[in-house]
């Protein structure tokens, strides 16, 4: 019976006065399994939306209303109850469930995954920068310390220490939950602009560290003093000749940040409570639904090779030294 109700969306455990029922909407029709305690066995049947609790009165006549804890216990070995994906399904789902499933925590992982890479170039590019044109100085000793506090710090600490302050402290963002952009764009950005800060200063210390390294190497080419001795402004020289040709050390570690916030942000998404990727697999690992993990690891590591592909390809875009006759 759980078999034939396992692609239904909609899911109620009801309890009534003759038992428990779990009812699975099908259109004008409640298809129910009925779950009898004391045989720990179940029964099957077709009935209107009006007829639900009349249809098992025979069935628990007399017999005291059983608690969730007791129904769920009854149900062990026959069903499994997915609160989160408000479905029931067997221990294998089929593959058509587990794309349905994939596809339902796909888009707050892709979120999350752009906010936190903006986030970080807005950090790195800037910074970077800064202290390859100050080098030695106390911005570039500023800059050091804060690349090396992003390679340092974990992402769930300055996670934790975000929600403290921003969330439990100062009551400006909400702790956790996800809102989809259908609902409104501030009410997106309030869910997601913690856990993006999160991951993307934690992605953005290498792509600062990149950046500085790239910049002082272009600076010091033959070149760049050409142009300084043809009176060009610092600010167009570095941002003009300069930036241009460590871009492609930049778009590297951009891409390599893609893949480490797809396939690492499992506990940035449990700890803010985000229904993504990383959430499914912490969730699916604990039921053992190893379909579903299956599933998972190998949409990650098929947009991992995509990512790949296309930074090969964004190579010959920016320098035209690497680009194919």
């Amino acid at each position: 019976a759980m078999e034939e109700m396992a692609d239904y969306s909609e899911i109620d455990v009801q309890t009534t006065a003759d038992g428990i029922v779990v009812v699975c909407h099908d259109l004008n029709l409640k298809r129910v399994a009925g779950v009898d305690r004391r045989l720990g066995t179940m029964t099957y049947g077709q009935v209107s939306r009006l007829d639900v609790g009349s249809h098992f009165s025979s069935q628990f006549a007399g017999e005291k209303i059983p608690s969730l804890e007791e129904v769920l216990e009854a149900c062990k070995g026959h069903i499994r109850l997915n609160i989160e994906l408000k479905s029931i399904g067997t221990k294998s789902p089929l593959p058509e469930v587990v794309t349905e499933m994939i596809k339902e925590y796909f888009m707050p992982t892709l979120s999350l995954t752009i906010l936190s890479v903006i986030i970080a170039t807005l950090i790195a590019l800037p910074l970077g920068m800064l202290a390859a044109r100050k080098r030695g100085t106390a911005a570039d000793a500023v800059v050091s310390g804060i690349s090396l506090a992003g390679i340092s710090i974990p992402g769930f600490l300055v996670g934790l220490l975000l929600m403290l302050l921003v969330c439990v402290k100062w009551k400006l963002l909400p702790v956790s939950g996800y809102k989809p952009l259908s609902m409104g764009l501030g009410k997106y950005l309030q869910c997601l602009i913690l856990p993006a800060i999160a991951l993307g200063f934690m992605n953005s210390a290498l792509m600062m560290r990149m950046t500085k390294a790239s910049m002082l190497e272009v600076l010091n080419s033959d070149y760049i003093r050409m142009e300084k001795s043809k009176g060009v402004k610092e600010f167009f020289l570095v941002a003009k000749h300069a930036f241009k040709n460590t871009m492609v050390a930049v778009i590297t570690v951009i891409g390599q940040s893609v893949i480490s916030i797809l396939s690492g942000a499992a506990v940035i998404e449990t700890m803010f409570g985000i229904p993504g990727m990383g959430f499914l697999m912490v969730n699916s690992i604990g039921r053992r639904d190893y379909e579903v993990i299956q599933g998972v690891v190998l949409v990650i590591a098929v947009i991992n090779v995509g990512i790949s592909l296309i930074i090969d390809l964004i190579y010959g875009l920016i320098d035209p030294r690497i680009r194919l006759s």
